[in-house]
C-alpha cells in the first residue's frame, strides 16, 4: 500500500534495533558514500569554479551569471520520470533501475568536471558555460537517482538517520573544491586541479558497482506516459487533493522562516560590526561543526522519537535560534546581556588561568564577549537547521510512493528549494525597509504556518 502523507507511516513503524547496529551499519555507511558523491559535482560549481573564473580574470558579472547553471537542480522533477520509467543496461551487465541510473550519472559528472581543466576562460567562456551546465544537468541527475535509492534502501526506521547521515556527507564534500583543490591550484595547473577533483567521484562509482539494487516495490511505470501521470495522480488520490495541498504547503512552509533568517547572515554580521576575519573564523568554523552535529544528534533522535516529533520539537528550536538572530541585533555595548556574557567569560578565563597555572603552564585566557555571543547564536541556528533538515528531509522520503520514488523524491525536494529562491530575492528589501531586528522577528514569525500545519501533517498524539 503507498504511503499516507498526513498520517506519515514512518510515523508509526516501530522496529526492534539490534543496539549499536541500528546506527552503525552497511546502510548508514552506503549513505556517506552516496552523501559525499551528490555534494561534489553541486559544491565544485559553487566554489571551485567561481575561483577559477575569477583567478583567469572573468569579470564579476559573468561569474554572477553563472549561478544561474544550478537550474537543474530546482527543475530535476522534470526528467525524474525518465529515471523511473527505463532502466540502463550496459554490454553483459543489468545494474538495476537505481543503481544504473547512479553509475551513469557519476560517470558523465566526473567525465564532465574533469574535462573543465582543459578549456580555457579567457578563449572560450561559453565552452566553459555549456561545461559547468553539463556538471550541472548530471549531478541534479545524480541526485534523482541517489535520493530513490536511499529511500528504497532504508526502512522507514532508517529514514531520519540515514537521511541525515548522508546530508552531513553531502556538506563535508564541500572541502574537495572549496579548500583541497583551491589550495592545489596555488601550486597546481588547472588542469590537475579539475582531475583531482573529478577522482573523488571514484569511491562512489566502486560502491554503486558493489551494493546490490534495492528491492522493488510495486509495479514500476510501464510506460513513459504512466511515468510522467501516475506519481502524480497517485499523491493526489491517495488521500484526496485537500490532503495533497496540505503536504504541499507544508514542504513549501516548514523551513520558510530558518531559510530566511540565514540567508543574509554574512551581510547581518558585516552590518552590526564584526569583521571578515570574525565571521570567518567564528562563525563559519562553528556553524559547519554545528550543522554536522545537529544532523548527527537529529538522526539518532528520530529513530528514538519518531520523524512527527521530530517536526514538532526541532521546528520549535528552530523558532528558537532565529529569535537569537534579534537578541544579537539588539546587543550593543551597554547591553545588560553582554555585560552577562562579559563577566561569565572574566571568570571562565580566570578560572581557565588559575587550572593551567596549577600545573605550571602559562595561559593568560580572554575572549571577547561579542564573539562569544555570534558563536552562541550562530552555532545554536545551524545546529538546530540540522535538527530540522534531518527530520524534513525524512518526512519527504517517507511521503513518496516507491513504485514512483525518483519523481515525487524530485518533486518534493525541488519544492521545499522554491522558499531558498524567494528568501535571497525579497529579503534584501525587506531587511531595507524593516531593519535587522525586527526582519528576525517576521522571520519566526513566518515559521509559525509550517509548525501550524503540523496539527494534521504529524499530530503530536500520534505515537511514533
Amino acid at each position: 500500500m503507498p504511503n499516507q502523507p498526513h498520517e506519515v507511516p514512518a510515523l508509526t513503524a516501530h522496529e526492534e534495533h539490534p543496539g549499536w547496529r541500528a546506527y552503525l551499519n552497511m546502510h548508514m555507511l552506503i549513505c556517506v558514500f552516496l552523501g559525499f558523491t551528490s555534494g561534489l559535482p553541486l559544491f565544485t560549481l559553487v566554489y571551485l569554479v567561481q575561483a577559477w573564473l575569477r583567478s583567469e580574470g572573468v569579470n564579476l558579472k559573468e561569474i554572477g551569471l553563472f549561478a544561474l547553471i544550478q537550474f537543474p537542480y530546482t527543475w530535476k522533477f522534470v526528467w525524474a520520470p525518465l529515471m523511473d520509467r527505463y532502466v540502463p543496461r550496459l554490454p553483459g551487465w543489468r545494474p538495476g533501475r537505481r543503481r544504473g541510473w547512479m553509475l551513469v550519472t557519476q560517470l558523465l559528472v566526473g567525465v564532465a568536471i574533469g574535462t573543465l581543466g582543459f578549456v580555457s576562460p579567457r578563449d572560450s567562456i561559453w565552452t566553459v558555460a555549456a561545461l559547468t551546465a553539463l556538471v550541472a544537468f548530471f549531478g541534479a541527475s545524480q541526485d534523482i537517482a541517489v535520493d530513490a535509492y536511499r529511500r528504497e534502501l532504508l526502512t522507514d526506521t532508517q529514514q531520519g538517520l540515514g537521511n541525515a547521515v548522508h546530508v552531513n556527507a553531502y556538506k563535508i564534500a564541500a572541502l574537495v573544491p572549496g579548500s583541497l583543490a583551491l589550495i592545489l591550484s596555488d601550486h597546481l595547473p588547472w588542469t590537475t586541479v579539475f582531475i583531482v577533483t573529478a577522482a573523488f567521484m571514484l569511491p562512489g562509482v566502486a560502491m554503486t558497482l558493489v551494493v546490490r539494487e534495492p528491492e522493488v516495490h510495486g509495479t514500476p511505470p510501464k510506460n513513459l506516459r504512466d511515468a510522467v501521470l501516475q506519481p502524480f495522480a497517485e499523491f493526489v488520490n491517495r488521500d484526496g487533493w485537500r490532503a495533497a495541498l496540505f503536504v504541499l504547503a507544508f514542504i513549501f512552509l516548514y523551513k520558510l522562516g530558518d531559510t530566511m533568517a540565514t540567508t543574509l547572515s554574512t551581510s547581518f554580521f558585516l552590518d552590526i560590526g564584526f569583521s571578515r576575519t570574525e565571521i570567518g573564523v567564528i562563525a563559519k568554523t562553528t556553524a559547519f561543526g554545528a550543522s554536522l552535529a545537529g544532523g548527527i544528534v537529529g538522526g539518532v533522535a528520530l529513530m528514538k522519537i519518531g520523524i512527527g516529533r521530530g517536526l514538532w520539537i526541532f521546528g520549535f528550536l528552530q523558532m528558537v535560534s532565529t529569535l537569537g538572530f534579534a537578541w544579537l541585533a539588539q546587543l550593543g555595548a551597554d547591553s545588560p546581556s553582554l555585560a552577562a556574557i562579559h563577566d561569565f567569560v572574566i571568570a571562565c578565563g580566570d578560572a581557565v588561568t588559575k587550572g593551567a597555572a596549577a600545573v605550571g603552564v602559562d595561559a593568560n585566557l580572554r575572549l571577547d564577549p561579542r564573539a562569544l555571543a555570534l558563536a552562541l547564536v550562530y552555532g545554536f541556528e545551524t545546529f538546530a537547521t540540522g535538527l530540522t533538515l534531518a527530520a524534513f528531509t525524512a518526512y519527504i522520503a517517507s511521503t513518496t510512493d516507491p513504485r514512483y520514488t525518483a519523481t515525487q523524491f524530485a518533486l518534493f525536494t525541488s519544492l521545499a528549494a522554491v522558499p531558498r529562491t524567494l528568501a535571497s530575492a525579497a529579503s534584501g528589501f525587506l531587511v531595507t525597509r524593516i531593519g535587522w531586528f525586527d526582519y528576525f522577528i517576521v522571520c519566526t514569525v513566518l515559521a509559525v504556518p509550517g509548525m501550524l500545519l503540523l496539527i494534521r501533517i504529524a499530530p503530536w498524539r500520534t505515537r511514533s
